[in-house]
């Protein structure tokens, strides 16, 4: 029979390799709806990370989404970029969500510049959050965007047609939007799994 071995004499040692255990990464983002922060792995957005939100259309309910946390940012005095939105923003809704418009910025591009001034104001660090609209847009520029969102510890939102559901992406979090019953369905979030029912996130009532 071998000699008995103490288990922390090997790890003293560095001969056996003990795993860590997961912490949620700093930064607590909220996304301002409690049904939906209470299926989500860190209780809200993935910080510093890129969230893809697939919609069937424009308008799909994607704003109503959204302004809880935007506003939240903006009243805190952080900047908020939008990268070629569909539709010019209209003011008044915006800031009767609560939105702060001198922290608003718009910015107008086109294909390869949208995706090239996503990235930049994502890697800056100078932005709270980017919302950006791609347009048929590849695995390396989905990648170079989820980097960039990593690199300058920003929210990155990625508003997209809801057939890229078909392909995979590296975003860190991937929800589909159902605007009829205010309800959106978790189809990926990083470091847990996604439910299986959809969450209604907005009465319409």
């Amino acid at each position: 029979m071998g000699a008995v071995v103490s288990l922390e004499g090997l790890i003293d040692q560095r001969r056996i390799w003990r795993g860590r255990q997961e912490t949620a990464p700093s930064g607590l983002q909220p996304t301002g709806h409690a049904a939906l922060d209470a299926v989500l792995p860190n209780g809200g957005w993935p910080p510093a990370a890129l969230s893809e939100i697939l919609l069937a259309a424009n308008g799909s309910g994607e704003l109503q989404l959204l302004w809880p946390t935007l506003a939240r940012l903006s009243q805190a005095g952080e900047r908020i970029v939008l990268i070629a939105p569909p539709f010019i923003p209209y003011p008044h809704a915006w800031m009767a969500a609560g939105v702060r418009l001198q922290h608003l910025c718009v910015l107008k591009a086109q294909g390869k510049d949208a995706l090239w001034a996503a990235e930049q104001c994502l890697r800056s660090g100078s932005c709270a959050a980017v919302l950006c609209w791609p347009q048929n847009p590849d695995d390396k520029a989905l990648r170079r965007l989820q980097v960039a969102a990593e690199t300058g510890e920003t929210l990155g939102f990625a508003l997209r047609e809801q057939r890229a559901a078909l392909n995979p992406s590296p975003a860190a979090l991937r929800l589909s939007l159902h605007a009829p019953a205010g309800q959106v369905q978790v189809l990926k979030c990083r470091g847990g799994i996604p439910p299986a029912m959809p969450v209604t996130f907005v009465s319409y009532v």
